[in-house]
């Protein structure tokens, strides 16, 4: 008997079961083949003692349509950074790497499907390059890997994020405010310009724009008549003023690589009011709401379509790739090509003169 193991790594998105299954599912018409879930990520590997999940069709049946993932994630920590306490009480990392790696040969496992965004993928190349039968899929929210023309959970995370603009028109009518929707997005501002142009929003802030703060008053200014108006302003929490940073808190968590974002709505109505606007201001922050609940239809199908590609690559040997979409293929592509560069909003994409077409203000 053959065993894949299966992990799900980093931030959890809609759409990560509906992967699991669809790798359960295809491996199941293959007589030979079982499949295993590592508990939060690798961890469950590297844990004493070990914790796995056997993956069958009746483990899966019916969690395409769940949130979250049944063999969980975790965005600390790794093979490669394993967070460790010294005899002085203080935390250094430990590359535990090629003892995983050991201890994968010993329990059997054949090949391993990482599935996860950048960072995730980067691992599976080092992996890789030492030695494990390694595969990727792709998944980020952000929609920020640029070797695949989507990913799943994007799509779901711009319709939710879509929904909370609706909502916000009508209160912001009613009390003549601005108001003031921050989204994720660090690097990338699909997220936000996306459910910007779906709920008709004035204004959009995003990483790649840095925004001049007189710009956004007069915007917002433009909308109102002695006084009564309202304007809707998405702002992904990655985007920044010219020459300022964006919004970061101290982060104190043991193994958590990436920088903690957080207050970049707070940040702008001060901004603003320092800019000299006068107008009632309100803000609402999604944060994880975007990542939890039900995918939608779309996020199942191509979640679907990533997992049964996965489990065929396995079969074909092809490790060291990542599953891709490229319209209308799903295909593959090298980690080394995966994680070469980010996927970000171009000023002159189709996307962006659309939105500009529309009237909404990017602050520049």
């Amino acid at each position: 008997m053959k065993r894949v193991l299966v992990a799900t790594a980093g931030g959890d998105c809609p759409g990560l079961n509906a992967v699991i299954r669809a790798i359960v599912k295809r491996a199941s018409q293959e007589r030979e083949w079982e499949v295993i879930g590592s508990i939060q990520a690798f961890n469950g590997i590297l844990w004493e003692p070990t914790e796995i999940k056997i993956l069958d069709e009746k483990t899966v049946a019916g969690i395409h349509f769940q949130g979250g993932t049944i063999i969980e994630t975790t965005n600390k920590g790794g093979p490669f950074a394993w967070p460790v306490k010294d005899n002085d009480g203080k935390w250094t990392t430990a590359d535990r790497s090629g003892e995983m790696i050991r201890k994968l040969m010993y329990m059997g496992v054949d090949a391993v499907i990482n599935i996860g965004g950048d960072g995730s993928q980067r691992i599976s190349q080092r992996l890789y390059e030492k030695g494990l039968n390694i595969i990727g899929v792709p998944k980020t929210i952000d929609n920020d890997l640029s070797a695949t023309d989507s990913t799943f959970g994007y799509q779901t995370a711009v319709q939710i994020a879509t929904e909370a603009v609706d909502k916000l028109v009508t209160t912001a009518a009613s009390h003549n405010r601005v108001m003031i929707l921050e989204v994720m997005g660090r690097d990338a501002g699909w997220i936000a310009m996306n459910a910007a142009i779906a709920g008709g929003a004035e204004i959009c802030l995003i990483p790649e724009i840095p925004y001049d703060i007189d710009k956004v008053v007069e915007k917002i200014n433009d909308r109102f008549l002695r006084d009564r108006g309202f304007t809707i302003i998405v702002l992904a929490e990655g985007a920044k003023a010219i020459g300022k940073d964006s919004s970061e808190e101290q982060n104190d968590e043991i193994g958590y690589m990436n920088a903690k974002l957080a207050g970049a709505a707070v940040r702008l109505i001060k901004e603003l009011k320092d800019a000299g606007l006068k107008h009632d201001m309100r803000k609402a922050v999604l944060g994880h709401i975007q990542r939890g609940g039900v995918p939608i239809a779309y996020d199942r199908v191509l979640a679907t379509q990533f997992g049964v590609k996965a489990f065929e690559m396995v079969m074909d040997g092809k490790f060291g790739e990542m599953v891709s979409y490229r319209h209308p293929h799903i295909t593959s592509v090298p980690f080394t090509e995966a994680i070469r560069e980010p996927h970000c909003v171009t000023l002159d994409s189709d996307l962006m003169k659309s939105a500009r077409g529309v009237g909404i203000s990017f602050g520049d």
